[in-house]
Formats: structure tokens, sequence, C-alpha cells
């Protein structure tokens, strides 16, 4: 546990200071964090804890199973572009949605402060969250920005759910003051 804890002070640290320069809220950056590497001890890739697919910014990259939620036409669209990789369904089923296994392109990063910038840029500047972050800049709802983010960041029905419960855990909470108050990592 002692690991998890400090791996937990060390983003908490990065993403204060994150929240400094970009607005990106701390509490944000830590939640997905926490959910997309099961707090920082599983990695997609090289030092990729947010489950970053690759993109057009990205030199470096590599390919990693993932689980998402599709319904039969994505299944498809999927298949249909990139035959050398299609879907592998598991059986479950969620409403419409069913989950496949997928072999994807995540990016790398060189460490944690790379993957963490990269994070906060992608809330910020990215298409994909310029109404979420539009909508955080005018009401300053942080629960309202975590749950659009959620929503567009993950094909998981309960992913939104998950990021509101981790959100609001006094251990994230507790992390983020001490590294708002400069206490040191090994603390």
């Amino acid at each position: 546990m002692e690991d998890r804890e400090q791996r937990l002070r060390e983003v908490a640290r990065i993403a204060v200071a994150l929240e400094a320069q970009t607005g990106c809220p701390a509490v944000l950056l830590i939640t997905q964090w926490a959910m997309e590497s099961q707090w920082g001890a599983k990695p997609a890739g090289n030092f990729n804890v947010f489950g970053i697919k690759r993109a057009a910014r990205h030199q470096k990259f590599c390919v990693v199973t993932t689980a998402e939620w599709f319904t039969e036409a994505q299944i498809a669209d999927w298949d249909r572009r990139h035959p050398d990789r299609p879907a592998r369904q598991t059986g479950r089923i969620n409403g419409d949605k069913i989950e496949v296994q997928l072999d994807d392109f995540f990016a790398d990063y060189d460490s944690l402060a790379d993957a963490c910038h990269d994070y906060a840029w992608l809330i910020t500047e990215g298409k994909p969250y310029q109404a979420a972050w539009l909508a955080y800049r005018n009401s300053r709802d942080l629960h309202a920005l975590i749950e659009a983010v959620a929503k567009v960041y993950a094909t998981s029905p309960s992913y939104a759910a998950l990021a509101t419960a981790i959100s609001s855990q006094s251990n994230v909470a507790q992390a983020i003051v001490a590294a708002r108050q400069g206490e040191p990592i090994n603390a």
C-alpha cells in the first residue's frame, strides 16, 4: 500500500503544478491517473498512466490490448478500419453495448511528468474536450467537468460513476493538500 501512496503523492505534486500552469484541475488529473493505471501501478506502455491513445502529436507509441464497450455498428466500423486488428467480443453486454478487446496504438512517454503534461493539454486544448472545458471555465463546476470528460474519455458504461467516486476519496484530497503545501514526496 505504501507504494500506491507514494505514487499518489508524486502525481499529486505534478498535478498541482499543472493546475497552476494550465488550469486543469489536479483532482481530475489524479482521478483519471488512478482509473487508467490502477493508481499508477500499470501504465499502458511507457509512462502512459492515462491510457492516451496515439495521436499525430505522439512520436513514440506502442500496441496495447484494451477493453472497450461498443455497439454492433461500432464493432463493424472498427473491424472495417482495422482489418489487421479486429475486435474480439468478450461476451459481456450492457444494454446495446458489447465489451470487446482491441489491440490499439497508445502513446509512450519519457516520464510521468511528460504524460501528465500531455493529459493536461488534452483536457484544456484537445478537441474532444472543448465543450466540457469551456463549460467548466464558465461554471467552475468540477463534478460536471469530471462527468463530462469521463463520458468522452472512455466507452465503459460505469466510467463516469467510478470517476466521480474516486474524485471524492479522502486520500486524493489529502494528497492534493499536501502537494499544495509543498510537502516532500517521501513525507
